[in-house]
């Protein structure tokens, strides 16, 4: 590619539903953007939402050829849409988190000799030793997580070590399964992949490393020396890293791409592939995360990112290595109690109306004169408690609050106040805040925001950003080309100021947050 031939980047994203793709330019403008549904576009494989599930309700797959004869499809679409693959300079990915893929041996053969007359899927047919790869929704490893937390030393020292403590759907403990149940499909396999390193393996003609942070999903990763933790691989199977490669930088430029997509689809040569990575990680390169911003996501769950230099993993959420800066980490955090236990209060209260609901929520002076609440209608992820738990200022149990504007303010008060404690357990501190970047449906709703905004004792920024995994996935293509500090590279999103905190905020919520904390230990206690 000639120094003023015009650039373009290239992401993917093989989600759970479907698999995308965005172009853009080297102004981050979006070019083209094309998608294939699993459900829709490959009836052929009988998903629903892109899954399938087992009889036993626990075990969860996806057609692993699937995922393939998608990829062939899309290229298609976005030829059709547009796209001009000879001005492609990079090109990266990402993948659903925590699903696997299994090679069988001589699959590394099938990879480098790709014709490009014809499809990869009719070519990779064979190449895996299991056809339907586990993925997230998978929870059927319950007794090899157990196992592995007894093998290192407990759930703690693991998480110290992984980032997280054991998780049906972490990778370590799916292999595990597979190793103990179908031996003789994991002594045929040459290779295990995460989605994302198997998707970038079909564009190198050869096995993609995994990266760092998608690797840090597994419970097989040491995220403080950014290599595979003997003892846990010891625990999950045997000749495990040698099935595994070695792990890279998630900005590590990976190769160039297979022949096969140059002579099919007229690439040029010279096309950097990038390593690919998880989605959530890809989604805080998409939001273009800077050191000490918070990223809240107010959706039907709530999710919460945060940029650290220091984790301190605990037995809730999980720590990743950051996929743009591999010398610091991402803290996750997932509520299940989010805009569904935010609607179900605005009808009991407001009358199903978000005006009366705002109404309320602003005449209640901040802090609920003492009054705090927990509201998880469903089993929380972070903690695990079911049920609603009214307090009032002398921390005693009641049923129910008196008035509308008390039961408002204590159920945002509440989800708000759980990030923070929680976000602080994983090593967040608020006075290294510079902002709080909040996505999703609630983020149009100033009221919230505010109290978000009080909760963290930061400014709270809005954005608009559609696919964010995927064009996180695009910026990264052009991050890993040209290397230096992302945030220099990528000018991403304008974020929009929408509201800043009140001066006493950190007086009121501060002592909340400690006494969150002490209600929340309590109830733990007498599960």
């Amino acid at each position: 590619m000639a120094p003023h031939d015009p650039k373009n980047y290239l992401g993917f994203d093989f989600s759970t539903q479907q698999v995308k793709a965005i172009v853009i330019n080297d102004r981050l403008e979006v070019l083209q953007e094309a998608g294939v549904q699993f459900d829709n576009d490959l009836p052929e494989y009988r998903t629903h939402g892109g899954v399938n599930v087992k009889d036993d309700n626990v075990t969860v797959t996806a057609p692993t050829l699937m995922w393939v004869k998608a990829l062939d499809m899309l290229m298609d679409k976005l030829r059709v849409a547009g796209a001009d693959f000879s001005t492609i300079a990079a090109l990266s990915g990402t993948g659903q988190q925590h699903g696997s893929v299994y090679w069988r041996k001589g699959a590394t053969k099938l990879l480098d000799e790709l014709q490009p007359e014809r499809f990869l899927h009719e070519q990779l047919a064979m190449a895996f030793s299991i056809t339907d790869s586990p993925i997230w929704m998978d929870s059927s490893t319950t007794a090899q997580c157990r196992s592995l937390e007894e093998s290192v030393g407990g759930p703690q020292k693991l998480a110290d070590t992984t980032g997280s403590r054991a998780y049906e759907r972490f990778t370590g403990n799916q292999i595990a399964k597979i190793y103990h149940e179908r031996k003789e499909a994991y002594n045929c396999t040459e290779r295990i992949s995460l989605v994302s390193s198997f998707a970038c393996s079909l564009f190198l003609g050869k096995y993609a490393s995994i990266d760092y942070a998608d690797g840090s999903g597994m419970n097989l990763f040491d995220i403080n020396t950014k290599t595979w933790s003997q003892p846990c691989l010891d625990a999950c199977a045997p000749e495990l890293a040698e099935k595994l490669g070695d792990p890279v930088p998630s900005s590590k430029k990976v190769g160039v791409i297979a022949s096969y997509f140059v002579d099919r689809y007229s690439f040029n040569p010279d096309c950097a592939v990038i390593a690919f990575t998880g989605d959530n990680p890809a989604s805080l390169a998409g939001m273009c995360l800077e050191k000490g911003d918070v990223a809240v996501s107010l959706g039907t769950s709530d999710t919460v990112f945060l940029w650290l230099d220091t984790p301190t993993p605990k037995l809730e959420g999980h720590v990743f290595i950051n996929p743009v800066d591999s010398r610091t980490y991402m803290a996750l955090l997932c509520f299940k109690n989010g805009s569904l236990t935010r609607e179900k209060i605005r009808d009991e209260s407001a009358d199903g109306s978000w005006d009366l609901f705002n109404q309320l929520l602003d005449m209640t002076p901040r802090g609920n004169f003492g009054n705090m609440g927990m509201y998880y209608h469903i089993r929380e992820i972070t903690p695990e408690i079911e049920g609603v738990h009214r307090f009032n200022k002398a921390n005693e149990s009641v049923s129910r609050y008196t008035s509308r504007e008390v039961e408002v303010r204590a159920l945002i008060e509440g989800q708000f106040i759980a990030k923070r404690l929680h976000a602080e357990n994983l090593g967040f501190s608020t006075g290294s805040s510079s902002r709080v970047l909040a996505t999703g449906g609630a983020s149009s709703n100033l009221s919230i925001l505010q109290v978000l905004a009080d909760v963290f004792c930061a400014p709270v920024y809005t954005m608009e950003i559609a696919n964010s995994a995927c064009l996180g996935c695009a910026y990264r293509a052009k991050h890993g080309l040209i290397g230096g500090n992302y945030e220099k590279v990528i000018k991403g999103p304008e974020f929009k100021l929408a509201c800043k905190p009140n001066n006493d905020a950190d007086k009121v919520y501060t002592p909340m947050v400690d006494r969150f904390h002490d209600l929340e230990a309590s109830l733990l206690a007498n599960k």
